[in-house]
């Protein structure tokens, strides 16, 4: 929706004067229109700005702080009379939501950028659907229900509802547009930090019947407030010639699928240490509250992961701060997740790879960097859009990976925690990490 200026509307700068020359080639419009020029309210700061990115926080810690959590319901669902043999499908549910908000994303985010009018009906229509389908999973009385509601229908509602927060943030943000991201990223770790500990809480005392129908309520009560004040920074009523152009000439250059690929492969590994830290904690003999503290300390670092490398985005090439993620990742998980036998080596872990693992996230921003120098219109929303179905790809895929991955126990017999049942995943989680480094390869070969 078109926003309305601050008392005191700032003067413009050039970041103003390069959005509304993007909006004029977009649109098609002659650079008639100077008055939008000096109304628009000021970028990068100022109470509407920070009300934006608070809803779109919000928008976050909600939308995916709860399937982010998911590692608690896994645990809890295995051991349930109702689905305890149907070990591959319950670690699908968890994968499934948020693949299919990561395949969504670039469909959410084109069609509410070329119809502009439709955004807000798109976030209550999504959050709707996330209530219903909390609601429906809590009859649940097989698997497959599960995976139908809390998996399939809550995935659907989420995009809808969550994927034009880029949108607002592209229009509001711009000099510190990493920064906002990483910033917007850092609700799924928020939530993700409590949730766990509140979860396994519920599910203990209440069961997941009552802990699902709770949500639900709390779902709609914070979501609610955080839609009303979620509004668009430019001019909505610009363009004459139709809906409004989606730049993808970035598609035809080998420089934007080698962060795909590099994406895609580390997103194979990415989920499996919070999906199974509560079972692998069991395994190893740690209390059971040990697993879901280890699962917090990953969502909550997330925070400072997101901060640290989104400010980097926006002062170093992306490649830098791949490569840093990739790193700490990798030593991450074979100096400390492989010898995790007692709680406070999973601990330190967990902190590690939630900083480095989770902070990767703030370099989708950056990737558009690079493809800018060619292609000028390029979004950083439809490019971040893209890179979430590449992460979707990974997340649906190490559903039934992981599960065969556990089965298998290739590692059995072997010392510390690569004997526990879970030493494939903790290898396979530690080789993916490594190519994020692939964008740092193309930049060598000048292919960036």
């Amino acid at each position: 929706m078109a926003a309305q200026p601050e008392s005191g509307t700032a003067e413009v700068g050039p970041a103003d004067q390069e959005e509304v020359e993007l909006l004029r080639l977009r649109t098609n419009e002659p650079d008639t229109d100077t008055d939008h020029q000096s109304s628009l309210p000021r970028a990068d700061g100022g109470r509407d700005a920070w009300l934006v990115l608070l809803s779109c926080f919000v928008l976050e810690a909600i939308v995916w702080g709860f399937p982010f959590a998911y590692g608690v319901f896994n645990d809890y669902y295995n051991n349930y009379p109702l689905f305890k043999d149907n070990e591959s499908s319950i670690a699908a549910v968890g994968t499934t939501s948020t693949g299919i908000m990561y395949f969504s994303a670039p469909l959410v985010y084109a069609t509410a950028r070329r119809y502009p009018f439709i955004r807000k009906p798109m976030n209550v229509v999504g959050c709707s659907i996330m209530i219903l389908a909390l609601i429906a999973a809590s009859y649940a009385k097989s698997a497959s229900h599960l995976l139908a509601t809390q998996g399939i229908m809550y995935g659907i509602g989420g995009s809808l509802a969550y994927f034009t927060a880029f949108i607002y943030l592209d229009e509001w943000f711009i000099a510190r547009k990493g920064l906002a991201y990483g910033m917007l990223w850092t609700g799924t770790g928020t939530g993700g930090f409590a949730l766990p500990f509140v979860m396994e809480w519920a599910l203990r005392d209440y069961g997941f019947r009552t802990t699902l129908r709770i949500w639900a309520i709390v779902t709609l009560v914070v979501l609610a407030p955080a839609i009303w004040f979620l509004k668009g920074r430019l001019p909505i009523q610009h363009s004459s010639t139709g809906p409004q152009r989606v730049e993808i000439g970035f598609l035809r250059g080998p420089a934007f699928w080698i962060f795909i690929l590099a994406n895609t492969i580390q997103s194979l590994g990415y989920f499996l240490p919070t999906v199974y830290m509560p079972a692998f904690a069991r395994a190893v003999g740690m209390p059971s509250i040990s697993g879901t503290v280890a699962v917090s300390l990953t969502n909550g670092s997330t925070v400072l992961g997101l901060l640290a490398f989104g400010y980097l985005s926006d002062h170093t090439h992306v490649t830098t701060t791949m490569n840093i993620c990739a790193l700490g990742t990798v030593l991450s998980v074979f100096l400390f997740w492989g010898f995790a036998v007692y709680a406070p080596l999973l601990y330190i872990f967990a902190v590690l790879y939630g900083v480095f693992a989770g902070g990767y996230s703030a370099c989708w921003a950056g990737v558009s960097g690079p493809l800018k120098s060619k292609w000028p219109l390029t979004e950083t929303g439809m490019i971040v859009s893209l890179l979430s179905v590449s992460r979707g790809l990974g997340s649906v895929i190490s559903g039934p990976l992981s599960g065969v991955l556990v089965q298998a126990d290739s590692w059995a017999g072997a010392d510390f925690a690569w004997g526990s049942g879970y030493g494939s995943v903790i290898a396979f989680s530690g080789l993916t990490a490594a190519a994020t480094t692939l964008g740092w390869c193309g930049k060598k070969a000048r292919l960036l």
